[in-house]
């Protein structure tokens, strides 16, 4: 009779292994974390997807550009994530406009600072925003 109970014991035991297991393998674990350069190649053409889309979707009349990286930190895990710390400043080129910008000065300046996390995959070009924050200066 003993033996008859102890089935659904072993059972039970071995379904919460797989369980925990599982639990296990979807965590994110951490390959490398640190600060890089902005001269890093993948950064910079993470830079410019971010301010291509912040131009983009921004309803200024202006274009912004990066004016300097405060921090830019990377994360690998199964993937790339950059959480990058910047400076932008409103130009003077309208939307369509991208060559010869300089900053605005006078009643149009505006420098912003933003926050971005985002997840790269450079060698296919994939990119998307986790998290932005934009605030004021």
């Amino acid at each position: 009779m003993a033996r008859f109970w102890q089935a659904p014991q072993l059972l039970l035991a071995i379904f919460m292994a797989l369980v925990a297991h599982t639990y296990q393998v979807r965590k994110k674990t951490f390959l490398s974390v640190g600060e890089v350069s902005a001269s890093d190649p993948y950064v910079t053409t993470t830079m410019q997807y971010l301010s291509d889309d912040f131009n983009k979707k921004s309803n200024d009349k202006y274009n912004f550009r990066i004016v300097r990286l405060l921090k830019v930190q990377k994360q690998i895990t199964d993937h790339m994530e950059f959480h990058v710390n910047m400076e932008m400043r409103r130009t003077t080129c309208q939307k369509l406009e991208t060559t010869n910008c300089s900053f605005q000065e006078g009643e149009l300046y505006k420098q912003i600072e933003c926050f971005y996390s985002v997840f790269v995959v450079p060698w296919f070009e994939k990119y998307k925003i986790l998290n932005k924050n934009c605030t004021n200066d």
